[in-house]
């Protein structure tokens, strides 16, 4: 039986919406596209009603090549207001309820995606990683959920938010889904051993329950302790300042031509993001190229385990003050990927307290096949170290 329409979860939706090019790799699969994706004969919406256009003439190139893999879309889903946030809510849309926490946040801001797998409307769920809009709702939803090397696919047809970070992502339910899909979007990239290592002092940047469960979990998959010499908040406000300057210069005209368009937290975000001077943002890049330099050179050969957020999703009733603070600290754990420009990978913990959580992995740029390899070949889609099954 078929659920009924959702506004919250989908902008646009069919049976399908689009068919498959032909048959494929991914036949029997279907996707929900973040509205940040072109999909031919549809508007993109970026989450924000007014910014509704004329109809995209071409899909976007990785929409094109899930559909020649032989997976049919869905639908149109939503996504956070110009995808600014990782908390899950749109001000016209509506926040979507969480499936494996109802009165906690979906998480953002591929939370439409990430709703429409969880609830089994979809096998795939297209989205974008730019600061951990793909790790945080997979970590909230129990889901697998892959940020790749920045780069590494073409973001052709895809609505920026900070260019220098966005990346393309998915989420799945299961490894194999995770797994069918990087087969047919990076056939090319190769897979090497890589030592799995966790540094104590970024997992305590998480709550004490999520910093004891990574640590515990890293240490039966056989991790060992490093020091990554990481400067968290530091970096965050280098990364934070770069990627406001880019998110003003690519829709603050528009933002300023459309007053009263956006929801009230996104749209103080962007009222910061306008103070951004080119002085402090060529600054902050120096800063980010600094880091950047520092996690690959650390990260060549090694992965690193690390809790996905620094909180559990927190209740949809939470106060903004309450949101903001939890995702200041989770943006210094998820940043770490965005200004390596490295893939990471969301591992499904097992509940706490009836509570989804994720853990974490993140290599080297164009480690994406490695990580996915290295969490078959110890186990940890299986039900071992306490993962679910």
């Amino acid at each position: 039986m078929e659920r009924e329409f959702d506004s919250t979860v989908w902008r646009e939706r069919g049976t399908p919406l689009v068919r498959a090019a032909g048959m494929g790799a991914l036949s029997g699969h279907t996707v929900a596209v973040k509205d940040l994706y072109a999909v031919a004969g549809f508007p993109l919406g970026g989450g924000v009603a007014d910014f509704l256009g004329e109809p995209s003439t071409a899909h976007a190139e990785v929409v094109a090549q899930l559909l020649a893999a032989g997976a049919d879309v869905t639908g149109i889903a939503q996504t956070d207001e110009f995808a600014y946030s990782i908390t899950g809510g749109n001000g016209r849309y509506g926040m979507p309820v969480n499936p494996a926490a109802p009165q906690r946040i979906p998480g953002g801001s591929s939370s439409g995606s990430a709703v429409a797998v969880a609830r089994g409307e979809v096998s795939i769920g297209l989205g974008t990683d730019t600061a951990g809009s793909i790790r945080v709702p997979a970590a909230y939803q129990g889901l697998w959920g892959i940020r790749t090397t920045h780069g590494c696919l073409s973001t052709a047809g895809v609505l920026p938010l900070a260019q220098s970070f966005d990346a393309v992502g998915w989420m799945t339910r299961d490894l194999d889904t995770l797994k069918a899909v990087a087969d047919c979007l990076l056939p090319e990239q190769g897979s090497t051993p890589a030592q799995l290592v966790v540094d104590p002092s970024l997992c305590e940047l998480a709550d004490d329950v999520l910093s004891a469960a990574s640590l515990d979990a890293a240490k039966r998959m056989g991790a060992v302790e490093t020091s990554m010499d990481a400067d968290p908040e530091g970096w965050f406000n280098a990364f934070r300042t770069v990627q406001g300057f880019e998110a003003w210069s690519n829709h603050g005209e528009w933002i300023r031509e459309h007053p009263g368009a956006l929801e009230p937290e996104v749209a103080q975000r962007f009222q910061v993001a306008s103070t951004i001077t080119a002085e402090q943002a060529g600054a902050a890049r120096e800063v980010v190229r600094t880091a950047a330099d520092h996690l690959r050179a650390a990260l060549r050969d090694r992965i690193l385990v690390l809790p996905t957020t620094a909180t559990l999703p927190p209740a949809r009733l939470a106060l903004l003050e309450t949101l903001e603070y939890g995702r200041t600290r989770t943006l210094y754990l998820t940043c770490l990927a965005s200004i390596a420009g490295a893939p990471a990978v969301n591992i499904p913990l097992l509940s706490i307290d009836g509570i989804p959580s994720g853990l974490c992995l993140i290599g080297a740029p164009g480690m994406d096949r490695t990580i996915i390899d290295t969490i078959s070949e110890i186990g940890l889609d299986t039900g071992q170290f306490g993962f679910p099954e």
